[in-house]
């Protein structure tokens, strides 16, 4: 996690420092009685994070953003159950502190994790930090942790880790499509060309079985962080906010769907993926390491694209119809159009 340069004005109305202070002097966290210091880190399309200082110990604190968006504040806690379970695995994440259901207090739910003193490849912009800027070895190694940490993650006993109830693995992957649609017609403002096709399709290509486990449910590097230096180490999973118990595959799917071979476009999006491994040798790294099949991957990989469309159209319907400040949102709408539009490609063209 990287500090902002804009921290008193993002303070302003999220963070209350002295009734902060005596909340986390109640809990017993570290740092108690030292003054406390709060800073901006980044802010997201759903979530804003703040940097805590007290003493030698650096915490983070993650809330909604000032105009909290409904079951927000419910995707706190699940975010906060979820991390905690992981305490005792080897998924590679930040400690678990301490949680606030009481939304009075800062005008949300929030919880408290340990600092993640790492980078993320989201705020490199087009380049990699040294020596993975010029070292495609070395670069390689950023994908493979990527895939190495959730074929983890899908390995975790849920049910002994304390996640049950978390989700509804039973049926997962039937429910997903009437789940996603349901979603989408609550805010749907227009029509997304392709999405009815991937949708037909998916209904008709559903796997028979799978073997469930924790998925995060948005994961690419955007939502991970490294440790600094060479060879690549990943510090930390982050943003859970989409976490829940079901199918493993779809976070590899998630990583595939926009993931360029050699001689596609590998500019695109906010890496660089010159030198990287190609999308077979990360489902073949992901296979030795998980031991699950990945040899209906196209269903995955079209469900990705189909749930993704579905997701961020909410956030840009809100952003159009003004409920949301983040500008970001307004980038949504040609990602939109471009996940539904590649989600019927595949589906057309896929040998399933």
């Amino acid at each position: 996690m990287s500090t902002g340069t804009n921290a008193e004005d993002r303070l302003e109305g999220l963070i209350e420092i002295e009734k902060l202070q005596k909340w986390m002097d109640e809990r017993d966290l570290p740092g108690r009685g030292e003054p406390l210091e709060a800073s901006f880190i980044s802010g997201g399309a759903s979530n804003e994070i703040f940097e805590l200082k007290r003493g030698e110990h650096r915490l983070a604190l993650r809330r909604p953003p000032r105009k909290v968006p409904k079951g927000r504040n419910e995707t706190m806690l699940r975010e906060y159950r979820v991390l905690h379970a992981l305490r005792d695995t080897d998924v590679p994440h930040t400690h678990a502190y301490a949680v606030c259901e009481d939304t009075e207090l800062l005008g949300a739910a929030f919880y408290i994790m340990g600092f993640v003193d790492g980078w993320s490849p989201m705020n490199m912009g087009d380049t990699w930090p040294a020596p993975f800027d010029t070292d495609f070895e070395a670069r390689k190694g950023l994908a493979y942790e990527l895939v190495d940490a959730i074929a983890k993650l899908g390995q975790v006993d849920w049910r002994a880790a304390g996640l049950e109830g978390f989700g509804k693995p039973e049926g997962f992957l039937e429910r997903q499509v009437d789940r996603w649609m349901h979603h989408l017609k609550g805010f749907q403002f227009r029509e997304l060309p392709g999405l009815d096709i991937a949708a037909e399709w998916l209904r008709a290509h559903t796997p028979t079985s799978f073997r469930p486990g924790i998925i995060h449910g948005d994961y690419q590097f955007a939502n991970v962080m490294f440790e600094r230096g060479a060879p690549a180490r990943m510090a930390a999973i982050v943003d859970w906010e989409m976490a829940t118990v079901g199918d493993p595959l779809l976070d590899l799917a998630w990583v595939l769907m926009t993931w360029p071979d050699p001689g596609e476009d590998r500019s695109q999006g906010y890496v660089d993926y010159e030198g990287m491994p190609t999308r077979d040798e990360l489902m073949h790294r992901y296979a030795s390491s998980s031991g699950l099949p990945v040899d209906e991957m196209d269903y995955y990989i079209v469900l990705a694209r189909f749930k993704m469309a579905c997701v961020l159209e909410g956030g840009y319907a809100r952003f159009v119809q003004g409920g949301a400040d983040n500008p970001k949102m307004e980038a949504f709408g040609d990602v939109v159009l471009d996940m539904a539009s590649r989600a019927a490609e595949l589906s057309r063209n896929s040998l399933l």
